[in-house]
């Protein structure tokens, strides 16, 4: 045996920061870093949904200086901006929920679970969060 050439293997490395632009994750890899951030997004606002919820049930007084917020705003701040930040729980919320069902379905039936089919869950997780953030998006915003 004369010839002792090692094939070369592969080699694994860590994305570098030069490499985020053309590195493309796949949609389950998206809804699991879209999990983590909403639910930073809901334990920050956590605050800001206790006010609203004490305000909203406390009292008609209140409950008109909490819709206020959203029409007039607050001091110098715009209740468009309020609305996008109500907007943004929204979307965390129903984001965290949607993935959270799909951890669950997927943990109900670990055997039926592909790549194939994780794929098609994280899709319909992204368009479902997205359709049902928009029509309640529209809602706030008055559309309807």
């Amino acid at each position: 045996m004369a010839d002792n050439a090692k094939t070369p293997r592969p080699v694994y490395r860590n994305i570098h920061v030069t490499d985020l632009v053309s590195y493309r994750l796949p949609p389950a890899g998206i809804v699991s870093i879209l999990h983590r951030i909403s639910g930073v997004v809901m334990f920050v606002l956590l605050p800001f949904v206790i006010w609203m919820f004490d305000t909203s049930v406390t009292s008609e007084i209140s409950y008109d200086r909490f819709t206020s917020l959203f029409v007039a705003g607050c001091g110098f701040v715009p209740g468009w901006f309020f609305k996008l930040v109500a907007l943004g729980l929204i979307w965390s919320y129903l984001h965290h929920f949607c993935a959270g069902v799909r951890h669950l379905l997927m943990d109900f039936n670990h055997d039926a679970v592909t790549k194939q089919s994780g794929h098609n869950t994280a899709v319909a997780v992204l368009a479902i969060s997205v359709l049902l953030t928009l029509v309640l998006g529209a809602k706030l915003f008055g559309l309807f």
